[in-house]
Order: structure tokens, then sequence, then C-alpha cells
């Protein structure tokens, strides 16, 4: 679960490169990079 928590996260933020603009996009990347930190931290989404 691990893997598709990675898999996830680089997708939502490539999305977030693509559509944001501006400092917002940072701020979102860090969101997501923290968000996937926290899943693998408590074992995945499972």
């Amino acid at each position: 679960m691990s893997v598709l928590t990675i898999v996830i996260a680089l997708v939502l933020m490539f999305i977030a490169f693509k559509v944001v603009k501006g400092v917002i996009k940072f701020g979102l990347i860090a969101l997501i990079l923290v968000a996937a930190i926290y899943f693998l931290t408590q074992g995945g989404m499972g």
C-alpha cells in the first residue's frame, strides 16, 4: 500500500503543478507531501 500512496501523491502533485499557479501551487504540493507522509506513518490506507 505504501507504493500506491506514493504514486497517488505524485499524480496529485503533477496535477497541482499543471493546474494551479503562483504561490498556492507550492502550498498545495507541500500539503500533498504531508498527507502522503501521514498515510505512510499510519500504515497506509488500510
